[in-house]
């Protein structure tokens, strides 16, 4: 058998052969060797160990050095009696193979993992043993001396793991009764680890069991001291609790394991006392607390007008997500109005979402609060329909408030609630508690994010310095990083100010990172992700897949039909996960859209949190399939929405990517409006577009694009268009999707017309024409041929642009494209214009409305509407062109065709010139050039500039008929529009 060789990673880096230790060569093996440890019998791609060896800043023989050290790696390994080839060649890079040889990490790890086994069995000794023997492979820092980025992190993230156990051990320890033995070394942990609750508390209970009370109150004090210093926070309830035990001389604290065995004396009946105690269990004041004014108000009217004992108590419930800030502000606001109680401030964590204690039942509470009250302990009945009767007597002539931190239920909180009117409660929870509404009219507080302003005052109150002032950009972006969660913001100004030497830049830098921005705010015993972890802990299976999957989409919110297709559950199914969500806070609902439908956001750090979970959770094929159904049904709804406008499918080509069924009544509700659905998921579709061609998706992703067209064009979003357009055609030409690039192409040809870009347009019509041709789609050929015949027109060739359309027209007939047909006739019908043929112009104006009209009032009937007023206008029908116009005002303007409405609005104006009505003409002409300037669209804005000039021209007032006519001509320059140019310019001349 080959020799087994020892690495060590729990210390400096170490190699061994039975004892022996072996020199390993310079620093870029040494972390490249590390990397390779970390990672046992898996690939770490060269690309990796480039960034940890040179951190960002490669040379261009990085990939080559890096195999230079793995082969000197491999010399040395097979020097030392290695047959097997340790370190394999695997794509993308290396793999370690572990075989026979020895990790201590690996050795580490599953010892920890019997101790744990162990100690959940109440095996304690062994499992005291077994974490004593873990521990005992740790020789110093993880990997000393060993440099990169991803080594120090796990390196970070092991000396973390390495005081848990340690923690766990000691807690053992106590438990054995050895409290006498880890004095010391708790002692040491805490100095040096002074914010380590966990390990202070063990060391108060041990100092406190040795008989050295004192020194567990100094502990208490000096840990205080630097909580509030450092994090701006006291101390968490279970310090705060042993603390307040030591003082009592609890018994329990010597003798845990008897007194939880014995039973409770029999309760007898209390007298009240004469003598009443004022008790004052509020924790200390949150420093540092920062806004809240409009909560604070809401709170406020609960002791702003005085209530009488027969009414029942002021209820304040504030709710939020985990780390919004429940339990500060509850304790703020008691404080603030402490004086308004002078029998007493109650206070209990009921412990409802916690990871270490069950929820607190309302009996222990009871038994709490009742000898806080003056009931001695014996005298406290033992059953809890009493004791709630007894605390609510007590309570009857008495001005009192509770506070209820972390509750869980309703029914956990009920025995708890005074009787009397002049007592007050507030009650925090993540959970949604209607019935305190409904039956006990409290007060709702639905805590959410801070504002910006506030999240970056409450940074500048924990950092000191004055760094956040100093760097008000950067402050506000590790705001927003933070997703202005206080937890977070207080996290991150606490790591701010015990780093001195960091900056606001450098915080930001690491937590811009996405794959560890739950790290870099999860350490230390303040912890995001664990906030997160404790409501994903307790959702209902299904609501909490629906949670995960969520995070695989990257649009920013979702309606319900896209969570039904997450799960391929129906709609209604989907609703109630949704509502589940929203109630427990992992989710929040941002408004209504244009459809009616309620759109779902996730948070930031929750959709973080959800993503790790998703893929720690679910096969990658479930992952998949979950994804691309939603995507599929973003394209099934896209392609009815486009349908519905135009009345068919008309106007683009669909690609084979297949649909998702979508639920039929839903559907029909989504696309009523279909430029309303789109516009309330253009965000979501671009989003779509993206991921879809990302994952390689290129038949969907060009589909995709095409049917949101009607959107980009009719609502003029001409940076979406080209965006989804040039994102679907890498795709396509990626995957060598012939079809689809040619459908992007042509696609990207129109918005050129259209924004009057034409520089390289006729470059890229050609080549969708070319793309088309030869996969034989005579449709695709059509639509192409069309914008040609546009691009022509523009540029002044109108003879070619007429052979183009009609071209077009027959084979647009022959696929029974009604719209495109209407389309091309109306500019024919525009071409005859231009020659100033007005009855052939007529002619194929009425049969393109003929066509359009078949299809309802759509955007192509407009367009031919239009350009069948132009003809009546050239032929002096005034009546009939005015018609025709306000037609197609009503039409576009329905639609909120910004760019249609213009136009149509200019050939009003233009009626009224040719009428001879000036002043009317010149006001609805400058009215039109207002909207015109919102637009990117010169061409059009060129058009009015020359109505004005024929104004100006006809009002006799020559000067300023030239300057609107030289602006005209500028314009026309700009889009590129030669036989426009060529044209005013001989309006110029003649002036």
């Amino acid at each position: 058998m080959d020799v087994q060789l020892d690495f060590g990673l729990l210390g400096p880096l170490s190699v061994a052969v039975d004892g022996r230790r072996i020199a390993v060569g310079g620093p870029r093996q040494r972390t490249i060797l590390a990397l390779l440890l970390l990672s046992p019998d898996a690939i770490v791609s060269v690309d990796a160990m480039v960034e940890a060896v040179w951190q960002g800043d490669p040379p261009a023989t990085a990939r080559t050095q890096v195999a230079i050290c793995v082969a000197g790696l491999r010399k040395i390994f097979r020097a030392e009696g290695c047959g097997e080839e340790l370190i394999a060649t695997a794509h993308p890079g290396y793999q370690f193979n572990t075989g026979h040889h020895r990790i201590d990490l690996l050795v580490f790890e599953g010892l920890v993992a019997a101790a744990e086994q162990a100690a959940g069995q109440a095996r304690t000794a062994e499992a005291a043993e077994l974490y004593e023997r873990a521990l005992g492979f740790w020789r110093g820092p993880v990997l000393e001396g060993v440099t990169g980025r991803p080594v120090e992190d796990e390196a970070g993230r092991l000396e973390e793991v390495r005081l848990a156990c340690y923690e766990a051990s000691v807690e053992l320890q106590l438990a054995l009764g050895r409290h006498l033995d880890v004095i010391g070394s708790l002692t040491a942990v805490v100095r040096e680890h002074p914010l380590r609750e966990r390990a202070r508390h063990a060391l108060m209970l041990a100092q406190h069991r040795a008989g050295r009370r004192a020194d567990a109150m100094e502990t208490f004090r000096e840990g205080r001291r630097q909580f509030i210093d450092e994090l701006g926070l006291e101390p968490g309830t279970p310090l705060i609790q042993l603390h307040d035990s030591i003082l009592r001389d609890d018994p329990a604290l010597v003798l845990p394991e008897r007194l939880a065995t014995e039973p409770l004396p029999e309760a007898a009946p209390v007298p009240v006392a004469d003598q009443r105690p004022t008790p004052s269990f509020l924790p200390p004041n949150v420093p540092a607390f920062t806004g809240r004014g409009a909560e604070l108000a809401q709170l406020d009217q609960l002791v702003e007008h005085g209530r009488s004992e027969e009414q029942p108590p002021g209820i304040g419930f504030i709710t939020g997500v985990a780390g919004v800030g429940k339990t500060g502000l509850a304790v703020h606001w008691a404080h603030r109005v402490s004086g308004h109680f002078p029998d007493g401030r109650l206070y209990v964590d009921l412990c409802g979402h916690d990871d270490t204690h069950e929820p607190t039942s309302a009996a222990d509470v009871l038994s709490r609060f009742l000898r806080a009250l003056g009931v001695p302990s014996e005298q406290i009945p033992a059953d809890p329909g009493e004791r709630t009767s007894l605390y609510r007597s007590l309570l009857a002539d008495r001005q009192v408030l509770v506070v209820l931190d972390n509750a869980r239920t309703v029914a956990q909180i009920q025995p708890l609630l005074p009787s009397n009117g002049q007592c007050c409660v507030v009650v925090t929870s993540r959970e949604p508690m209607e019935q305190l509404m409904l039956r006990y009219g409290a007060v709702r507080v639905q805590l959410g994010l801070l504002p910006t302003a506030e999240a970056i005052e409450l940074l500048g109150r924990i950092v000191p310095d004055d760094k956040i002032a100093a760097d008000p950009v950067q402050a506000e972006r590790l705001a927003e990083l933070c997703d202005r969660l206080p937890l977070a913001l207080r996290i991150a100004g606490a790591r701010l100010a015990s780093k001195a030497h960091w900056s606001v830049k450098h915080l930001v830098a690491r937590l811009a990172d996405e794959r560890r921005r739950l790290d870099e705010l999860s350490q230390g015993e303040s912890q995001v992700r664990a906030g997160f972890a404790l409501s994903y802990r307790y959702l209902p299976s299904d609501a909490a897949r629906l949670y995960r999957r969520l995070a695989l989409l990257e649009a920013p919110d979702v309606t319900v039909w896209a969570a039904a297709a997450l799960l391929d559950a129906h709609p209604f199914e989907a609703e109630r996960l949704l509502e589940q969500l929203v109630d427990v806070q992992l989710l929040e609902v941002t408004g209504t859209d244009a459809t009616g439908q309620l759109r779902f956001r996730q948070q930031n750090l929750l959709r973080l949190f959800a993503r790790e979970r998703v893929l720690a959770e679910e096969e990658a094929a479930d992952r998949e399939e979950s994804l691309d159904r939603a995507l599929r049904a973003w394209l099934t709804i896209a392609e009815q929405a486009h349908r519905q406008e135009y009345g068919g499918d008309f106007s683009l080509i669909h690609g084979s990517a297949p649909r998702y069924p979508v639920d039929e009544l839903l559907l029909e509700e989504l696309i009523a409006a279909p430029l309303d659905w789109f516009e309330a998921e253009r965000l979501s579709l671009l989003a779509a577009i993206d991921q879809s061609a990302r994952l390689g998706k290129d038949e969907l992703a060009w589909d995709l694009a095409a049917s949101a067209t009607v959107l980009f064009e009719t609502r003029d979003y001409p940076e979406d268009w080209r965006f989804c357009c040039e994102t679907a055609l890498a795709a396509t030409r990626a995957a060598g999707n012939r079809r689809g690039e040619a459908a992007m192409l042509e696609s990207l040809g129109a918005l050129q017309i259209r924004t009057r870009r034409l520089d390289g347009t006729g470059e890229l019509l050609q080549l969708a024409l070319a793309r088309f041709d030869e996969v034989g789609d005579e449709y695709g050929r059509a639509l192409t041929l069309r914008s040609l015949a546009l691009m022509d027109r523009s540029l002044g060739d109108v003879e070619s642009a007429g052979v183009r359309l009609r071209e077009a027209v027959q084979l647009f007939r022959k696929v029974g494209d009604l719209s495109a047909e209407s389309h091309a006739l109306g500019y024919l019908a525009q071409g005859e214009l231009d020659f100033g043929r007005a009855a052939e112009a007529l002619r194929l104006g009425l049969e393109s409305v003929e066509v359009s009209r078949r299809m309802g009032e759509t955007r192509a009937m407009a367009q031919a509407v239009f350009r069948l007023g132009r003809a009546y206008l050239m032929l002096d029908r005034f009546d009939e062109a005015e018609e025709s116009l306000r037609e197609v005002v009503r039409i576009v303007t329905a639609k909120r065709d910004s760019l249609g409405t213009v136009y149509a609005l200019l050939g009003l104006g233009e009626t009224e010139l040719k009428r001879g009505r000036l002043d009317r003409a010149e006001a609805e002409l400058l009215a039109v050039l207002a909207e015109a300037e919102q637009l990117d669209n010169p061409l059009a804005e060129a058009r009015i500039h020359q109505a004005l000039g024929q104004v100006s021209r006809a009002h006799g007032r020559a000067e300023e008929a030239r300057e609107r006519l030289g602006r005209a001509a500028e314009l026309f320059r700009t889009a590129g529009a030669k036989r426009d140019l060529k044209l005013i310019q001989e309006e110029l001349e003649a002036l």
